[in-house]
């Protein structure tokens, strides 16, 4: 068990629907994010970008988790991400939590983007994920889930809550809002990993990747907007003696989620 967690979170430009390239590009990054990192963070779709072309781009999940496989064990450290992958004649927007003695964790997003037909493509999940890593407990869900906040509401079940998306400029500024109202209402560190430049349907992307502690205290300190290796300390204590002394989680209205 750790008293601290250190996340790594890399924002970034995608190619458009070219898994080798993409791929080759992180291993780059990843060789730049600090070598005492626990956990570094790819973005929603790190393989292609938010394509609907799944038919031609999708791979087969041992394709993407052989190469988080591979990094994740050349680096010591666990990484999470979101790819397009098929599997048994459907495809997933599949976010993994790959560990370096090879433990998978996976998250498929519930909450398909319907403006863009994702639903038309893409399998949804119905179940979400915790994973447990040093001690920690992490919440995974992807990007279009942020503005669900039944979906991710704190059942006394983590204390780290992470998106990763292709999120779009002109609707940015809900990013911000609601990524740090998910850390509030939660009492959790909550980390959400964005994209920068355009893609392949002239989309623009601005970033604003950020970090947030429970009282939704920016911990992020790069440009919001450029390419950016950004490297937050999560404290255990810290995190417990707010939630002891607030008490915020305790007081919440009980319900059941279906």
């Amino acid at each position: 068990m750790s008293e601290t967690l250190k996340i790594t979170y890399i924002q970034t430009e995608l190619t458009w629907e070219h898994p080798k390239a993409n791929k080759a590009h992180f291993e780059k990054k990843l060789s730049e994010c600090p070598s005492d990192t626990d956990l570094i963070i790819l973005p929603e779709m790190f393989t292609t970008g938010f394509s609907m072309n799944a038919k031609a781009n999708a791979e087969e999940v041992e394709a993407v988790l052989g190469w988080m496989k591979t990094q994740s064990k050349k680096f010591q450290v666990a990484l999470t991400g979101s790819a397009m992958v098929k599997e048994h004649g459907n495809y997933f927007n599949r976010m993994f939590f790959v560990e370096p003695d090879g433990k998978v964790s996976k998250y498929d997003k519930k909450h398909l983007f319907t403006l863009a037909k994702e639903h038309e493509t893409y399998t949804p999940g119905n179940e979400r994920c915790v994973v447990e890593y040093k001690g920690w407990k992490l919440c995974l869900q992807v990007c279009y889930d942020l503005r669900f906040p039944v979906w991710a509401r704190n059942r006394d079940d983590y204390e780290v809550l992470i998106y990763v998306a292709n999120w779009p400029e002109k609707r940015v500024s809900a990013w911000d809002i609601l990524l740090q109202a998910r850390a509030v209402e939660n009492m959790s560190y909550c980390i959400g990993l964005n994209i920068i430049g355009t893609d392949g349907n002239n989309f623009p992307y601005v970033g604003h990747s950020a970090a947030y502690d429970a009282l939704g205290k920016s911990l992020s300190e790069h440009d919001p907007e450029e390419e950016a290796v950004q490297t937050v300390t999560l404290e255990k204590t810290h995190l417990n003696q707010l939630r002891d002394k607030l008490g915020f989680l305790r007081d919440k209205d009980p319900f059941s989620i279906g």
